[in-house]
């Protein structure tokens, strides 16, 4: 299993920033999956998850009606839309997969946002 997270960098409070997660080595379309955060100092949170095929999505409080989860199960992908974007949005992003044989992890992307 291998998730990679791209997308990351650098943005103005009120920008828009769009991460991409690529998946292989599973069947993309069976699984929810979910997006993480970890701000420094703090413990990691759960921002977003999307169902298998996209009819059911979640998002964590602090970023409903500024982010969307989105997938392309064509392509193994799934994305993270970050509108007005604050500078509490500051973390490092990471795509999940629960799959039977265990709960699998990307790199992390670094998200920052600051004047």
């Amino acid at each position: 299993v291998q998730l990679a997270e791209s997308g990351g960098g650098l943005v103005q409070p009120g920008g828009s920033l769009r991460l991409s997660c690529a998946a292989s080595g599973f069947t993309f379309s069976s699984y929810r999956m979910y997006w993480y955060r970890q701000a420094p100092g703090k413990e990691r949170e759960l921002v977003a998850s999307i169902s298998r095929f996209g009819g059911s999505t979640d998002y964590a409080d602090a970023v409903k009606g500024r982010f969307t989860i989105s997938r392309d199960n064509a392509k193994n992908t799934f994305f993270l839309q970050m509108n007005s974007l604050k500078s509490e949005d500051t973390a490092v992003y990471y795509c999940t997969s629960v799959l039977a044989t265990g709960t699998y992890w990307g790199q992390g992307t670094q998200v920052t946002v600051s004047s």
